[in-house]
């Protein structure tokens, strides 16, 4: 009989398999055929990320969901080598015919066109402007960003055309872009968010291995926020009986540092993800596994994931009610404002001239 390999933990990697997408007709799965040696290794090897071109031919993405505050957003890559075990982005590869699992920080995308592309649907004569969304379903300053660039590109479309955007984000880097982020600020053109799920470092490192640390972090909210960049925090995913403790500490800690707005998400474990965090929590939290998942399942009515828009990200029953009371709560002695959309201009839109343009005659 076929005996499953032990799952075993990636040093430096989120998931710790690669099991195929749900689209693949084929299931892969590895097992110990008996033919291992004394001498194999018993620590899994390490997995380089290797970079791909994605040869799309539009740059911006619509969604009308309600509970979503943007109706467009940039995504310039697709996989994120910051490799968060609790990501909801992770089904996404199984699109790619790759698996949500290893194969998403490892086999990352890049959109090498993306400023180009930006420029050209900017310039549409029926375009509308509002405010766009920059790194929805995966982070624009992953580690990849730090060489090719792509997301400073796209921001400088954005300032020449004088187009608002928000960005979220869970690295160190965006402060490379604090000269663009501080010129469009001073327009009302710019708002930041910074996510930080927890302040335990070790926690961190296994649980989203190379997004910054919590410290770094808190470092951005500060440093974004001395240059008039309006910076927020968001303590997301909040996940039962693993950081939810930290939800008070998190946001006092971020408005020390300058944040002026807050927000959190509950863990959504959607498709693929169900599995992939469940064999996480195993492998990291063993003792725990069981009361989270629990937990996960009475905010949404027994199932592990609820994908109605009016309780994916914040659950329901009293485990969800009594977390979203905190988080009230605590804005309010903390000092934070209201959850109200930043206001953001978008009067300001001007598709900057170009040659062959015709002058104006007045």
């Amino acid at each position: 009989m076929d005996m499953s390999v032990a799952v075993l933990p990636r040093k430096g990697r989120g998931a710790a398999s690669n099991e195929s997408g749900r689209f693949e007709s084929e299931k892969r799965v590895a097992f110990d055929d008996g033919w291992g040696g004394a001498d194999d290794e018993k620590v899994p090897k390490r997995i380089a990320t290797t970079l791909s071109v994605d040869a799309t031919r539009t740059i911006i993405a619509r969604n009308d969901s309600p509970d979503i505050g943007f109706d467009r957003s940039i995504n310039p890559y697709r996989g994120c080598e910051h490799g968060c075990i609790y990501c909801y982005a992770r089904p996404s590869h199984a699109y790619l015919g790759l698996s949500p699992g290893l194969d998403f920080e490892t086999r990352v995308f890049y959109k090498p066109q993306a400023a180009a592309l930006l420029a050209q649907e900017l310039r549409r004569k029926n375009y509308i402007c509002k405010p766009i969304a920059l790194g929805s379903n995966t982070d624009p300053y992953q580690p990849a960003e730090r060489k090719l660039g792509i997301t400073r590109a796209i921001l400088e479309v954005l300032r020449d055309f004088r187009h608002p955007v928000t960005i979220v984000s869970k690295s160190a880097l965006i402060q490379r872009d604090i000269d663009i982020l501080a010129d469009m600020a001073r327009d009302k053109l710019a708002v930041v968010t910074i996510s930080v799920t927890t302040l335990d470092r070790d926690l961190a490192r296994s649980m989203e291995p190379r997004a910054a640390t919590p410290e770094r972090r808190l470092e951005t909210i500060a440093t974004l926020a001395a240059a008039g960049v309006p910076a927020g925090v968001l303590s997301a995913p909040m996940i039962p009986a693993l950081n939810d403790s930290e939800m008070e500490d998190i946001l006092a800690r971020a408005y020390a540092a300058g944040a002026r707005r807050a927000g959190y998400t509950l863990l959504r474990l959607p498709l693929e993800l169900k599995g992939l965090f469940k064999e996480w929590l195993e492998a990291h939290a063993p003792r725990k596994a069981s009361h989270v998942l629990s937990l996960v399942a009475q905010c949404h009515g027994g199932k592990i994931y609820d994908s109605a828009w009016s309780k994916r990200m914040t659950g329901g029953g009293p485990y969800a009610e009594m977390l979203a009371a905190r988080f009230d709560r605590a804005c309010r002695k903390i000092g934070f404002a209201a959850r109200t959309n930043d206001t953001l201009d978008t009067g300001q839109f001007r598709p900057p001239p170009q040659k062959g343009d015709q002058l104006a005659l007045f």
